[in-house]
Protein backbone atom coordinates (compact mmCIF):
# COMPACT_ATOMS: atom_id res chain seq x y z
CA UNK A 1 0.00 0.00 0.00
CA UNK A 2 1.42 3.69 -0.73
CA UNK A 3 0.37 6.29 1.76
CA UNK A 4 -0.10 9.93 0.46
CA UNK A 5 3.07 11.41 2.38
CA UNK A 6 6.27 12.17 2.43
CA UNK A 7 7.22 14.48 -0.45
CA UNK A 8 3.50 14.26 -1.49
CA UNK A 9 3.03 16.94 1.22
CA UNK A 10 2.14 19.57 -1.95
CA UNK A 11 -0.63 16.68 -2.94
CA UNK A 12 -1.93 16.53 0.36
CA UNK A 13 -2.65 20.16 0.69
CA UNK A 14 -4.37 20.04 -2.70
CA UNK A 15 -6.83 17.31 -1.05
CA UNK A 16 -7.42 19.35 1.83
CA UNK A 17 -8.47 22.17 0.37
CA UNK A 18 -10.02 21.53 -2.83
CA UNK A 19 -12.39 18.37 -0.58
CA UNK A 20 -15.30 19.04 1.21
CA UNK A 21 -15.25 17.16 4.62
CA UNK A 22 -17.38 15.94 6.83
CA UNK A 23 -14.88 16.14 9.93
CA UNK A 24 -11.82 18.63 10.36
CA UNK A 25 -9.91 17.80 13.39
CA UNK A 26 -7.30 20.10 14.62
CA UNK A 27 -4.84 18.78 16.94
CA UNK A 28 -3.06 15.02 16.24
CA UNK A 29 -2.42 14.06 19.80
CA UNK A 30 -4.16 11.05 21.91
CA UNK A 31 -7.70 12.56 20.86
CA UNK A 32 -6.94 13.85 17.97
CA UNK A 33 -5.93 10.52 15.93
CA UNK A 34 -8.58 8.48 18.16
CA UNK A 35 -11.36 10.54 17.01
CA UNK A 36 -9.71 10.92 13.30
CA UNK A 37 -9.59 6.82 13.67
CA UNK A 38 -13.39 6.44 14.57
CA UNK A 39 -14.88 9.08 12.05
CA UNK A 40 -12.89 7.53 9.48
CA UNK A 41 -13.66 3.91 10.55
CA UNK A 42 -17.49 5.39 10.33
CA UNK A 43 -17.30 6.27 6.84
CA UNK A 44 -16.81 9.95 7.08
CA UNK A 45 -14.64 12.18 5.41
CA UNK A 46 -12.66 13.05 7.72
CA UNK A 47 -9.38 15.60 8.05
CA UNK A 48 -6.70 16.18 10.74
CA UNK A 49 -4.35 18.69 11.32
CA UNK A 50 -1.05 19.03 13.34
CA UNK A 51 0.85 22.20 14.03
CA UNK A 52 3.80 19.98 14.98
CA UNK A 53 4.23 16.59 14.58
CA UNK A 54 1.64 13.76 15.54
CA UNK A 55 1.90 13.07 19.17
CA UNK A 56 4.63 16.04 19.22
CA UNK A 57 3.74 17.01 22.46
CA UNK A 58 2.51 15.48 25.62
CA UNK A 59 1.18 12.57 23.95
CA UNK A 60 4.46 11.40 23.45
CA UNK A 61 5.91 12.57 27.04
CA UNK A 62 3.79 9.94 29.15
CA UNK A 63 4.38 7.41 31.43
CA UNK A 64 4.36 4.88 28.44
CA UNK A 65 1.76 2.51 30.69
CA UNK A 66 -1.35 1.21 29.38
CA UNK A 67 -2.51 0.83 33.00
CA UNK A 68 -5.83 0.45 35.14
CA UNK A 69 -4.71 2.86 37.88
CA UNK A 70 -3.79 0.99 41.13
CA UNK A 71 -4.20 4.57 41.98
CA UNK A 72 -7.45 4.83 41.71
CA UNK A 73 -8.37 2.19 44.34
CA UNK A 74 -7.24 4.89 46.75
CA UNK A 75 -10.04 7.20 45.83
CA UNK A 76 -12.50 4.39 45.83
CA UNK A 77 -13.21 4.47 41.99
CA UNK A 78 -13.50 0.98 40.85
CA UNK A 79 -15.84 1.51 38.22
CA UNK A 80 -13.13 3.75 36.53
CA UNK A 81 -10.31 1.15 37.64
CA UNK A 82 -12.77 -1.59 36.05
CA UNK A 83 -13.17 0.17 32.51
CA UNK A 84 -9.90 1.09 32.20
CA UNK A 85 -8.47 -2.87 32.62
CA UNK A 86 -11.13 -3.77 29.63
CA UNK A 87 -9.77 -1.48 27.75
CA UNK A 88 -5.98 -2.29 28.48
CA UNK A 89 -6.56 -5.84 27.98
CA UNK A 90 -8.41 -5.06 24.82
CA UNK A 91 -5.43 -3.12 23.74
CA UNK A 92 -2.71 -6.29 24.55
CA UNK A 93 -4.79 -9.41 22.76
CA UNK A 94 -6.50 -7.72 20.33
CA UNK A 95 -5.82 -4.13 18.87
CA UNK A 96 -1.77 -3.90 19.78
CA UNK A 97 -0.08 -6.63 20.97
CA UNK A 98 2.71 -5.95 18.62
CA UNK A 99 2.84 -2.34 20.78
CA UNK A 100 2.02 -3.25 24.24
CA UNK A 101 3.60 -6.04 26.54
CA UNK A 102 2.91 -6.99 29.96
CA UNK A 103 4.76 -5.83 32.95
CA UNK A 104 5.01 -6.92 36.20
CA UNK A 105 4.85 -4.09 38.94
CA UNK A 106 5.91 -3.89 42.88
CA UNK A 107 5.07 -1.92 45.45
CA UNK A 108 7.22 -1.61 47.77
CA UNK A 109 6.77 -1.61 51.75
CA UNK A 110 9.20 0.18 53.71
CA UNK A 111 9.16 0.44 57.64
CA UNK A 112 7.35 3.65 58.32
CA UNK A 113 6.09 3.71 54.87
CA UNK A 114 1.99 5.75 54.05
CA UNK A 115 0.76 1.98 53.49
CA UNK A 116 0.99 -0.98 55.78
CA UNK A 117 1.20 -4.78 53.58
CA UNK A 118 -2.06 -5.17 54.56
CA UNK A 119 -3.68 -2.43 53.01
CA UNK A 120 -1.15 -3.13 50.20
CA UNK A 121 -2.19 -6.78 49.27
CA UNK A 122 -5.67 -6.42 49.66
CA UNK A 123 -5.50 -3.70 47.04
CA UNK A 124 -3.22 -5.00 44.52
CA UNK A 125 -5.77 -8.20 45.19
CA UNK A 126 -9.14 -6.10 44.68
CA UNK A 127 -6.76 -4.61 41.68
CA UNK A 128 -6.08 -7.74 39.70
CA UNK A 129 -9.59 -9.14 40.60
CA UNK A 130 -11.10 -6.33 38.46
CA UNK A 131 -8.78 -7.75 35.92
CA UNK A 132 -10.45 -10.95 35.91
CA UNK A 133 -6.90 -12.18 37.17
CA UNK A 134 -6.12 -11.93 33.58
CA UNK A 135 -2.14 -10.71 34.66
CA UNK A 136 -2.07 -13.51 37.81
CA UNK A 137 -3.38 -12.82 41.27
CA UNK A 138 -2.17 -9.82 43.44
CA UNK A 139 0.14 -10.69 45.88
CA UNK A 140 2.90 -9.48 49.08
CA UNK A 141 6.23 -11.59 48.63
CA UNK A 142 9.08 -11.24 50.94
CA UNK A 143 11.85 -8.81 50.64
CA UNK A 144 14.32 -11.83 49.59
CA UNK A 145 11.92 -11.95 46.62
CA UNK A 146 11.25 -8.52 45.22
CA UNK A 147 15.38 -7.95 45.31
CA UNK A 148 15.57 -11.13 43.33
CA UNK A 149 13.28 -8.97 40.69
CA UNK A 150 14.55 -5.39 41.27
CA UNK A 151 18.37 -5.81 42.68
CA UNK A 152 18.62 -2.37 42.32
CA UNK A 153 15.69 -1.75 45.12
CA UNK A 154 17.41 -0.15 48.20
CA UNK A 155 17.05 -2.83 51.34
CA UNK A 156 17.60 -1.18 54.38
CA UNK A 157 13.55 -0.98 55.94
CA UNK A 158 12.00 -3.14 53.18
CA UNK A 159 9.78 -5.32 55.29
CA UNK A 160 7.95 -6.97 52.00
CA UNK A 161 6.01 -5.86 48.43
CA UNK A 162 3.03 -6.04 46.93
CA UNK A 163 2.90 -7.41 42.93
CA UNK A 164 0.82 -6.53 40.28
CA UNK A 165 0.22 -6.63 36.33
CA UNK A 166 0.20 -3.95 33.77
CA UNK A 167 1.29 -3.35 30.42
CA UNK A 168 3.49 -0.22 29.17
CA UNK A 169 4.59 0.43 25.76
CA UNK A 170 6.09 3.25 23.52
CA UNK A 171 3.23 6.09 22.83
CA UNK A 172 5.28 8.15 20.45
CA UNK A 173 5.01 4.00 18.03
CA UNK A 174 1.24 3.55 19.02
CA UNK A 175 0.59 7.23 18.01
CA UNK A 176 2.17 6.85 14.58
CA UNK A 177 0.21 3.31 13.94
CA UNK A 178 -3.12 4.75 15.08
CA UNK A 179 -2.85 8.11 12.17
CA UNK A 180 -1.70 5.13 9.90
CA UNK A 181 -4.74 3.14 10.74
CA UNK A 182 -6.60 6.13 9.87
CA UNK A 183 -5.19 6.79 7.03
CA UNK A 184 -5.85 3.06 5.89
CA UNK A 185 -9.73 3.91 6.85
CA UNK A 186 -9.71 7.06 4.54
CA UNK A 187 -8.62 9.75 6.43
CA UNK A 188 -6.58 13.14 5.12
CA UNK A 189 -3.91 13.41 7.46
CA UNK A 190 -1.12 16.39 7.34
CA UNK A 191 2.02 17.36 10.19
CA UNK A 192 3.50 20.51 10.77
CA UNK A 193 0.17 22.97 9.54
CA UNK A 194 -0.49 25.24 11.77
CA UNK A 195 -3.79 27.25 11.77
CA UNK A 196 -3.78 30.78 11.72
CA UNK A 197 -7.43 31.37 11.29
CA UNK A 198 -10.67 29.87 11.48
CA UNK A 199 -13.65 30.13 8.58
CA UNK A 200 -16.97 30.88 9.14
CA UNK A 201 -20.40 31.27 7.24
CA UNK A 202 -22.78 32.94 8.62
CA UNK A 203 -20.99 33.07 12.31
CA UNK A 204 -20.90 28.98 11.98
CA UNK A 205 -16.90 27.83 12.19
CA UNK A 206 -17.04 25.82 8.83
CA UNK A 207 -12.91 25.59 8.36
CA UNK A 208 -9.68 27.02 9.00
CA UNK A 209 -6.95 28.55 7.67
CA UNK A 210 -3.20 27.31 7.38
CA UNK A 211 -0.08 27.58 7.26
CA UNK A 212 2.71 24.71 6.53
CA UNK A 213 5.05 25.10 8.68
CA UNK A 214 7.75 23.51 6.71
CA UNK A 215 7.59 26.14 3.51
CA UNK A 216 5.42 28.14 4.80
CA UNK A 217 2.31 27.89 1.91
CA UNK A 218 -0.59 29.04 3.13
CA UNK A 219 -3.89 27.28 2.18
CA UNK A 220 -7.50 26.26 4.04
CA UNK A 221 -10.27 23.60 4.81
CA UNK A 222 -13.73 23.24 4.92
CA UNK A 223 -15.34 20.75 6.95
CA UNK A 224 -19.33 20.74 7.97
CA UNK A 225 -18.15 20.39 11.66
CA UNK A 226 -14.50 21.38 13.38
CA UNK A 227 -13.36 19.77 16.35
CA UNK A 228 -10.68 21.45 18.43
CA UNK A 229 -8.12 18.81 19.82
CA UNK A 230 -5.26 20.90 20.67
CA UNK A 231 -4.32 20.16 24.22
CA UNK A 232 -3.29 22.41 26.14
CA UNK A 233 -3.88 24.98 23.51
CA UNK A 234 -7.59 24.32 23.30
CA UNK A 235 -8.10 27.65 25.03
CA UNK A 236 -6.07 29.74 22.12
CA UNK A 237 -8.37 27.80 19.27
CA UNK A 238 -11.41 28.44 21.76
CA UNK A 239 -10.60 32.42 21.51
CA UNK A 240 -10.11 32.32 17.70
CA UNK A 241 -13.67 31.82 17.33
CA UNK A 242 -14.61 33.93 20.06
CA UNK A 243 -12.42 36.30 21.76
CA UNK A 244 -14.16 36.43 24.42
CA UNK A 245 -14.36 32.80 25.42
CA UNK A 246 -13.66 31.63 28.77
CA UNK A 247 -10.79 29.76 30.21
CA UNK A 248 -11.83 26.32 30.31
CA UNK A 249 -9.11 24.26 31.24
CA UNK A 250 -6.00 24.25 33.51
CA UNK A 251 -2.23 22.46 33.13
CA UNK A 252 -0.44 20.23 35.08
CA UNK A 253 3.01 19.82 34.17
CA UNK A 254 4.38 16.19 34.57
CA UNK A 255 8.38 15.24 33.97
CA UNK A 256 10.32 12.07 33.27
CA UNK A 257 13.34 11.22 33.44
CA UNK A 258 15.20 8.27 31.37
CA UNK A 259 19.13 6.70 32.59
CA UNK A 260 21.16 4.02 31.71
CA UNK A 261 19.94 0.91 33.11
CA UNK A 262 23.11 -1.01 35.22
CA UNK A 263 21.62 -4.43 35.32
CA UNK A 264 18.27 -6.65 34.24
CA UNK A 265 14.83 -5.16 35.88
CA UNK A 266 12.47 -8.04 35.93
CA UNK A 267 9.99 -5.77 37.33
CA UNK A 268 9.20 -1.84 37.50
CA UNK A 269 8.53 -0.05 40.81
CA UNK A 270 5.69 1.92 42.37
CA UNK A 271 6.60 3.72 45.08
CA UNK A 272 3.93 5.41 47.13
CA UNK A 273 5.37 8.90 48.50
CA UNK A 274 2.77 9.82 50.20
CA UNK A 275 -0.83 8.76 50.51
CA UNK A 276 -1.53 9.73 47.51
CA UNK A 277 0.96 10.04 45.04
CA UNK A 278 3.68 7.47 43.50
CA UNK A 279 7.14 7.69 41.98
CA UNK A 280 7.37 5.03 39.05
CA UNK A 281 10.76 3.49 37.96
CA UNK A 282 10.09 1.67 34.72
CA UNK A 283 12.37 -0.48 32.69
CA UNK A 284 11.42 1.14 29.27
CA UNK A 285 13.65 1.09 26.26
CA UNK A 286 17.10 -1.13 27.40
CA UNK A 287 16.65 1.96 30.15
CA UNK A 288 14.89 3.07 33.53
CA UNK A 289 12.10 5.28 32.72
CA UNK A 290 11.46 7.76 36.51
CA UNK A 291 8.64 9.86 36.99
CA UNK A 292 6.65 12.04 37.48
CA UNK A 293 5.74 15.38 39.00
CA UNK A 294 2.60 17.16 39.23
CA UNK A 295 2.46 20.48 39.30
CA UNK A 296 0.41 23.76 38.00
CA UNK A 297 1.48 24.99 34.97
CA UNK A 298 0.99 28.84 33.23
CA UNK A 299 3.72 28.79 30.81
CA UNK A 300 3.61 28.86 27.25
CA UNK A 301 2.88 25.14 26.48
CA UNK A 302 5.16 25.50 23.48
CA UNK A 303 7.84 25.92 25.90
CA UNK A 304 7.41 23.08 28.71
CA UNK A 305 10.24 21.19 29.54
CA UNK A 306 12.12 19.50 32.91
CA UNK A 307 13.40 22.39 35.48
CA UNK A 308 16.76 21.40 37.48
CA UNK A 309 14.11 21.57 40.50
CA UNK A 310 11.98 18.85 38.66
CA UNK A 311 15.47 16.29 38.03
CA UNK A 312 15.92 17.02 42.01
CA UNK A 313 12.52 15.75 42.89
CA UNK A 314 12.40 12.61 40.72
CA UNK A 315 15.97 11.48 41.61
CA UNK A 316 14.96 12.35 45.90
CA UNK A 317 11.55 10.62 44.84
CA UNK A 318 12.89 7.45 43.29
CA UNK A 319 15.80 7.13 46.15
CA UNK A 320 12.74 6.11 48.52
CA UNK A 321 13.20 2.66 47.04
CA UNK A 322 16.13 2.83 44.58
CA UNK A 323 19.71 2.44 45.49
CA UNK A 324 21.84 5.65 44.83
CA UNK A 325 24.25 3.98 42.52
CA UNK A 326 21.31 3.82 39.81
CA UNK A 327 20.68 7.17 40.06
CA UNK A 328 24.05 9.18 38.98
CA UNK A 329 22.76 12.01 37.27
CA UNK A 330 25.83 11.15 34.40
CA UNK A 331 23.33 8.37 34.03
CA UNK A 332 20.62 10.86 32.54
CA UNK A 333 20.28 10.31 28.84
CA UNK A 334 17.13 12.16 28.09
CA UNK A 335 14.70 14.31 30.11
CA UNK A 336 11.39 15.41 28.97
CA UNK A 337 7.92 16.79 30.11
CA UNK A 338 4.30 17.13 29.34
CA UNK A 339 1.42 19.06 30.10
CA UNK A 340 -2.17 17.30 31.56
CA UNK A 341 -4.90 18.99 30.38
CA UNK A 342 -7.28 19.36 33.76
CA UNK A 343 -10.68 21.10 33.99
CA UNK A 344 -10.66 24.48 34.75
CA UNK A 345 -11.51 25.26 38.62
CA UNK A 346 -9.54 25.71 42.07
CA UNK A 347 -7.71 23.37 43.83
CA UNK A 348 -4.85 21.81 43.78
CA UNK A 349 -4.08 20.19 40.31
CA UNK A 350 -3.26 16.95 41.97
CA UNK A 351 -6.40 16.17 43.40
CA UNK A 352 -8.42 17.49 40.23
CA UNK A 353 -9.85 14.84 37.93
CA UNK A 354 -8.53 13.42 35.23
CA UNK A 355 -12.02 13.61 32.71
CA UNK A 356 -12.26 14.50 29.22
CA UNK A 357 -13.43 18.47 28.90
CA UNK A 358 -15.75 19.04 26.11
CA UNK A 359 -17.27 22.44 25.42
CA UNK A 360 -19.42 23.78 22.20
CA UNK A 361 -18.34 27.70 21.56
CA UNK A 362 -20.93 30.11 20.12
CA UNK A 363 -19.54 29.32 16.18
CA UNK A 364 -20.95 25.48 16.74
CA UNK A 365 -16.73 24.10 17.10
CA UNK A 366 -16.95 21.44 19.57
CA UNK A 367 -13.31 21.78 22.29
CA UNK A 368 -12.36 18.28 24.38
CA UNK A 369 -9.67 18.12 25.84
CA UNK A 370 -7.79 15.47 28.54
CA UNK A 371 -7.69 11.68 27.72
CA UNK A 372 -5.52 9.00 28.39
CA UNK A 373 -3.13 6.39 26.39
CA UNK A 374 -5.09 3.59 28.11
CA UNK A 375 -8.48 4.56 27.21
CA UNK A 376 -7.77 6.48 24.18
CA UNK A 377 -9.99 4.24 22.01
CA UNK A 378 -12.97 4.72 24.02
CA UNK A 379 -12.35 8.52 24.71
CA UNK A 380 -12.12 8.39 20.85
CA UNK A 381 -15.94 6.68 20.01
CA UNK A 382 -17.32 8.69 22.83
CA UNK A 383 -16.21 12.10 21.45
CA UNK A 384 -17.19 10.99 18.06
CA UNK A 385 -20.97 9.58 19.72
CA UNK A 386 -21.24 13.48 20.86
CA UNK A 387 -20.40 14.56 17.57
CA UNK A 388 -22.93 12.64 15.79
CA UNK A 389 -25.58 13.40 18.45
CA UNK A 390 -24.79 17.44 18.28
CA UNK A 391 -28.32 19.31 17.98
CA UNK A 392 -29.23 19.39 13.52
CA UNK A 393 -26.84 16.52 13.20
CA UNK A 394 -24.17 19.09 11.69
CA UNK A 395 -22.36 15.08 10.33
CA UNK A 396 -25.51 14.01 8.99
CA UNK A 397 -27.42 10.88 9.47
CA UNK A 398 -25.60 8.58 7.03
CA UNK A 399 -22.90 7.63 9.63
CA UNK A 400 -22.08 3.62 9.94
CA UNK A 401 -21.25 1.62 12.93
CA UNK A 402 -17.98 1.11 13.73
CA UNK A 403 -16.40 -2.37 14.67
CA UNK A 404 -15.97 -2.98 18.12
CA UNK A 405 -12.62 -4.38 17.47
CA UNK A 406 -10.12 -3.26 14.98
CA UNK A 407 -6.13 -3.85 15.33
CA UNK A 408 -3.81 -1.41 14.52
CA UNK A 409 -1.80 -2.11 11.62
CA UNK A 410 1.39 -5.06 12.18
CA UNK A 411 -0.89 -7.31 14.08
CA UNK A 412 1.23 -10.07 14.89
CA UNK A 413 3.30 -11.48 17.85
CA UNK A 414 6.40 -9.85 18.44
CA UNK A 415 8.03 -12.63 19.45
CA UNK A 416 7.15 -14.57 16.30
CA UNK A 417 7.95 -12.03 13.85
CA UNK A 418 11.64 -11.16 15.59
CA UNK A 419 12.36 -15.57 14.89
CA UNK A 420 11.42 -14.49 11.13
CA UNK A 421 13.42 -11.97 10.80
CA UNK A 422 16.11 -13.73 12.20
CA UNK A 423 15.92 -17.06 10.38
CA UNK A 424 14.83 -15.35 7.21
CA UNK A 425 18.72 -15.13 5.59
CA UNK A 426 21.37 -17.50 5.17
CA UNK A 427 23.41 -17.84 8.73
CA UNK A 428 25.82 -15.54 7.58
CA UNK A 429 23.97 -13.08 6.58
CA UNK A 430 21.33 -12.41 9.72
CA UNK A 431 19.51 -9.86 10.92
CA UNK A 432 21.50 -9.02 14.72
CA UNK A 433 18.95 -10.41 16.66
CA UNK A 434 18.85 -7.83 19.15
CA UNK A 435 17.68 -5.20 15.90
CA UNK A 436 15.39 -8.16 15.21
CA UNK A 437 13.38 -7.89 18.18
CA UNK A 438 13.45 -4.18 18.49
CA UNK A 439 12.04 -3.94 15.05
CA UNK A 440 9.43 -6.54 16.08
CA UNK A 441 8.43 -4.44 19.12
CA UNK A 442 7.94 -1.17 17.71
CA UNK A 443 6.50 -2.53 13.82
CA UNK A 444 4.92 -5.89 14.26
CA UNK A 445 4.60 -7.23 10.88
CA UNK A 446 5.40 -3.91 9.81
CA UNK A 447 8.84 -4.98 10.30
CA UNK A 448 9.22 -7.02 7.25
CA UNK A 449 8.43 -4.08 5.17
CA UNK A 450 11.61 -3.19 6.65
CA UNK A 451 13.30 -5.74 5.82
CA UNK A 452 12.49 -6.01 2.42
CA UNK A 453 14.25 -2.65 2.17
CA UNK A 454 17.50 -4.13 3.70
CA UNK A 455 17.32 -6.70 1.24
CA UNK A 456 17.24 -3.84 -1.76
CA UNK A 457 20.63 -1.63 0.28
CA UNK A 458 21.70 -3.75 2.31
CA UNK A 459 23.19 -0.46 4.00
CA UNK A 460 20.31 0.48 5.38
CA UNK A 461 20.86 -2.86 7.73
CA UNK A 462 23.67 -1.24 9.72
CA UNK A 463 22.90 0.72 12.95
CA UNK A 464 22.23 4.72 13.31
CA UNK A 465 24.48 4.46 16.23
CA UNK A 466 26.13 1.71 17.00
CA UNK A 467 25.30 1.63 20.79
CA UNK A 468 21.47 1.46 19.71
CA UNK A 469 18.91 -1.30 17.87
CA UNK A 470 17.88 1.50 15.56
CA UNK A 471 19.01 1.16 11.73
CA UNK A 472 18.58 2.94 8.44
CA UNK A 473 15.91 1.13 7.19
CA UNK A 474 13.88 2.75 10.37
CA UNK A 475 14.54 6.67 9.10
CA UNK A 476 13.98 5.88 5.34
CA UNK A 477 10.91 4.39 6.37
CA UNK A 478 9.80 7.12 8.62
CA UNK A 479 10.25 9.52 5.81
CA UNK A 480 8.87 7.64 3.07
CA UNK A 481 5.49 6.15 4.97
CA UNK A 482 5.43 7.59 8.59
CA UNK A 483 5.27 11.75 7.88
CA UNK A 484 8.82 11.73 9.24
CA UNK A 485 9.36 15.73 7.91
CA UNK A 486 11.79 16.92 10.84
CA UNK A 487 15.12 15.50 12.50
CA UNK A 488 12.77 15.62 15.52
CA UNK A 489 10.45 13.48 13.83
CA UNK A 490 13.21 10.75 13.31
CA UNK A 491 15.03 10.56 16.85
CA UNK A 492 12.59 11.88 18.99
CA UNK A 493 9.30 9.87 17.77
CA UNK A 494 10.03 7.11 14.81
CA UNK A 495 13.04 5.74 16.95
CA UNK A 496 14.51 5.76 20.12
CA UNK A 497 17.38 7.50 19.33
CA UNK A 498 16.72 10.75 21.33
CA UNK A 499 15.49 8.76 24.60
CA UNK A 500 18.98 6.89 24.68
CA UNK A 501 20.61 9.76 24.36
CA UNK A 502 22.39 8.54 20.84
CA UNK A 503 21.36 11.72 19.10
CA UNK A 504 24.64 13.44 18.23
CA UNK A 505 24.99 15.83 16.04
CA UNK A 506 26.24 13.47 13.60
CA UNK A 507 23.28 11.48 13.68
CA UNK A 508 21.60 14.32 13.33
CA UNK A 509 23.55 15.46 10.50
CA UNK A 510 22.98 12.37 8.65
CA UNK A 511 19.34 12.35 8.96
CA UNK A 512 18.95 15.80 8.15
CA UNK A 513 20.37 15.00 5.03
CA UNK A 514 18.34 12.05 4.05
CA UNK A 515 15.19 13.79 4.55
CA UNK A 516 16.58 16.75 2.19
CA UNK A 517 16.91 19.21 5.23
CA UNK A 518 20.13 19.50 5.93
Amino acid sequence: MTIAIGSSRAETREELSTTAFDLLVIGGGILGTSVTWMAAQAGLRVAMVDAGDFAGATSSASSKLVHGGLRYLQTGNVKLVAENHRERRALAADIAPHLVKPLTFLVPIYKGGPHGAAKLGAGVFLYSALSVFGDGMGKVITPHQALAKVPALRPEGLRAAAVYGDHQMNDSRVAVMTVRAAVDAGATVLNHAEVVGLRKTSGTVTGAELRDRLDGTEFGVSARLVLNATGPWVDHLRRMEDPDAAPSIRLSKGAHLVLRRHEPWKAALTTPIDKYRVSFAIPWEDHLLLGTTDEAYEGDPAAVSPTEADIAQILDEAGHAVRDEQLRREDITYAFAGLRVLPGGPGDVAAAKRETVVTRGSGGMLSVAGGKWTTYRHIGKHVFDTLARLPGRPLGDEIADILPVVPLPGLASPEAVAMRLWTDRERSARMDPLVARHLATHYGSIAFDLARLIREDPALGERIHPEGPDIWAQAVYARDHEWAATVDDVVRRRTTLTVRGLDTPEVRARIAALLGTG
